[in-house]
């Protein structure tokens, strides 16, 4: 089984912005060192709990202080961008770490309608335009677009000998539909919602068309896991992750609560419902019941990788619960 990793750099209370961003290039070092596969970064705006808003500036930094592991995006916001720019960032990424790229690009709205708008400068971008998008970003990454395109004389520089890995993210069979179509790899989201994922996996695995980026169908699925020597550890540890989710699904504070503040809230009937609910996204506990849940999604989706994210409030924990697990799998 294959391990990667992807980060969010969410900060928790009391830590700063940089303290998030530099225990973001930590972990990719120890995980590294550790044998994980690949380490992603995300993207988000307008979130005061969350650092990673320009995933290429951040790939671009940890490459520098990494050797060998893959560094990509999970994923860029195509749909607020121009394909041609992201070609081109991804293509300089790519010349200064040589088969070491991934670009991972995904269809949300990157946050509310005015966030949206700002990001694409007041310009309205239609989500439907995402598939036409996919394909261009493929011919300037190849620099192959079809005669009658519009921008058909345009190349994006610089030249490459190696192409960046490209997959498409997504949460439903619509997802795994386009990273079919248009033959790259394909990442579902466990992680947001479980529900999708024998349906977007199957289609994907049935339906992908080879293409110069791959030849065979390559899926990885990412999951929330908080692993510690004990089931009574882990637990402790995963209750900051809980509150940080509701505090993301109510657009409130998306900085980490520690341990302590989180159980000293008094919550409703309905967020500890919601808190149940969404542990059907995570794996929670000790390092051999970690292994078996993953070796249960492995053969429920097909797949030999999975991404791992684990938004705790204590990083030291959190690098342990990384390294217990790949003790046990890796």
């Amino acid at each position: 089984m294959k391990l990667s990793v992807l980060d969010q750099s969410v900060i928790s209370k009391g830590d700063s912005a940089s303290t998030a961003l530099q225990n973001t290039v930590k972990l990719a070092q120890v995980t590294e060192g550790l044998g994980y596969t690949r380490f992603w970064v995300a993207e988000h705006h307008n979130t005061n709990g969350i650092a990673g808003s320009s995933p290429e500036v951040l790939i671009s930094h940890i490459a520098s202080n990494t050797k060998k592991i893959r560094v990509g995006s999970g994923g860029v916001l195509l749909p607020q961008y121009s394909p041609y720019k992201i070609a081109e960032n991804f293509k300089v990424l790519e010349a200064l770490f040589p088969n070491r790229i991934d670009v991972g690009v995904g269809r949300s709205p990157g946050g509310s309608p005015s966030t949206r708008m700002a990001l694409t400068d007041g310009l309205r971008k239609s989500m439907n335009e995402f598939p036409s998008q996919v394909q261009d970003l493929q011919g300037f990454l190849l620099n192959q677009l079809p005669n009658e395109h519009s921008f058909h004389d345009v190349k994006a520089y610089p030249a490459i000998e190696s192409l960046p890995e490209m997959w498409i993210l997504g949460i439903t069979h619509r997802g795994a539909r386009m990273a079919a179509e248009h033959g790259t790899a394909f990442t579902y989201g466990h992680f947001i919602t479980p529900d999708n994922g024998l349906r977007a996996m199957d289609y994907y695995s049935t339906h992908f068309q080879p293409s110069p980026f791959l030849q065979k169908p390559k899926t990885n699925v990412c999951v929330f896991v908080v692993c510690a020597q004990t089931q009574e550890e882990a637990e402790e540890l995963a209750v900051s992750q809980d509150l940080w989710l509701l505090g993301v699904e109510k657009g409130s504070d998306t900085r980490i609560p520690s341990v302590e503040e989180a159980k000293e809230l008094t919550l409703t009937a309905d967020e500890r419902t919601k808190i149940q609910n969404n542990r059907r996204r995570m794996i929670i506990g000790t390092p051999q019941k970690v292994k078996t849940e993953l070796q249960r999604l492995s053969e429920k989706y097909q797949t030999e990788e999975f991404m791992i994210i684990t938004n705790i409030y204590n990083f030291q924990a959190k690098m342990n619960s990384y390294t217990l697990i790949a003790n046990e799998l890796i």
